[in-house]
């Protein structure tokens, strides 16, 4: 795929010209960005213009997607609505629904500038413990900011439905997986089927990010602790808190361990808090009680596993815009041991 597949530069400049009410945008260049696995994200620049000018265009991908994934709207307005909240967010410019224009809805947001942290941290970035202890405890604190705004004063008070969210979740998860299976997995099914059946109390609700994670965020390139962007909300809603909590760790390997799920293994490094660590500090912030924790570890783990399943589909349909999905099957296995450990074991 090309860069500017999904996002022609003759379609999108006079669009961003009319909608900005800017002739400046009327040609642009659109360069893909090469990161994440689902909805596409594209830096769009006006022809002669520097990276200070630039915006960014988020769309969904452009083969066959499940029906219930990829929702521009939800994603355009829980970004606006938190606007001004101590979460920190791009500013939003712009909401297309028409599909007539690019093929599906898209938005369009500032640009922000800050580190973008994936398999390493750039060199010179984060490189005393200190630093890496800030950059961990900002992560969490963020989160914890989150999980503390109240919906209803942003806007937001009808953008999910915490009733019984965590078995509709359970049930959503296991679908998606019926729908996107590699091969035969019992020991996923049984899983799904555990979680099911053993599904807790929500004891708060609140904005749930749904894939909160390092690569998620854009960091201060100056200060390794502050969050200068939370990103990726496509799969935002209202919920139960504790399944972000549980799902940031397992994005979070620790020193001396091999999961065989992490992408990456920057926290990893010393100086970043151990997951029990994240889970005082985020406590701490939240006054939430964590005493079940394990299973929404092990409803994470299964997420994930169910997230892989759809990649490698997508990849194998030719739907993931050229990005490697080379290995995820292999984290799928391991996935589903882990879910089932921190359920039989409590291990988190």
């Amino acid at each position: 795929m090309t860069a500017t597949v999904g996002a022609d530069p003759g379609v999108v400049g006079p669009y961003l010209a009319t909608v900005l009410e800017d002739e400046r945008w009327r040609e642009v260049d659109v360069d893909l960005i090469a990161a994440g696995m689902s909805n596409l994200t594209y830096v769009v620049t006006p022809r002669g213009g520097s990276a200070d000018d630039a915006v960014i265009l988020r769309r969904p991908p452009t083969g066959a997607v499940l029906a219930t994934a990829h929702d521009m709207a939800r994603e355009h307005r829980v970004i606006s609505g938190l606007a001004g909240t101590p979460v920190p967010v791009p500013r939003t410019l712009h909401l297309c629904t028409d599909t007539e224009v690019l093929g599906a809805p898209f938005y369009v947001m500032e640009r922000v500038v800050g580190v973008h942290v994936v398999d390493e941290l750039p060199a010179g970035y984060a490189d005393t413990e200190p630093e890496r202890r800030a950059l961990g405890d900002g992560l969490v604190d963020v989160l914890a900011d989150l999980h503390t705004v109240d919906p209803a004063a942003v806007g937001l008070g009808d953008f999910g439905r915490p009733e019984g969210f965590l078995a509709r979740q359970v049930r959503r998860w296991t679908t998606q997986w019926e729908a996107t299976r590699d091969t035969d997995r019992p020991d996923l099914d049984e899983l799904a089927a555990q979680l099911a059946a053993s599904v807790p109390t929500t004891r708060r609700s609140g904005i749930v990010h749904g894939d909160y994670r390092m690569d998620n965020c854009l960091l201060d390139p100056q200060t390794p602790g502050r969050v200068r962007a939370v990103l990726d909300w496509e799969m935002s809603t209202l919920g139960d808190p504790l399944t972000d909590l549980g799902m940031l760790f397992v994005y979070w390997p620790q020193a001396g361990e091999d999961r065989g799920v992490a992408l990456s293994a920057v926290t990893a490094l010393p100086g970043f808090p151990t997951r029990a660590q994240v889970a005082e500090r985020y406590a701490e912030r939240t006054g939430t009680d964590l005493g079940d924790l394990s299973w929404y570890v092990g409803f994470a783990y299964f997420k994930f596993a169910s997230i892989l399943a759809g990649i490698v589909a997508r990849s194998a349909a030719g739907a993931m815009a050229g990005k490697d999905a080379t290995g995820y099957a292999d984290k799928i296995g391991p996935c589903v041991e882990l879910g089932r450990a921190a359920l039989r074991d409590g291990a988190v």
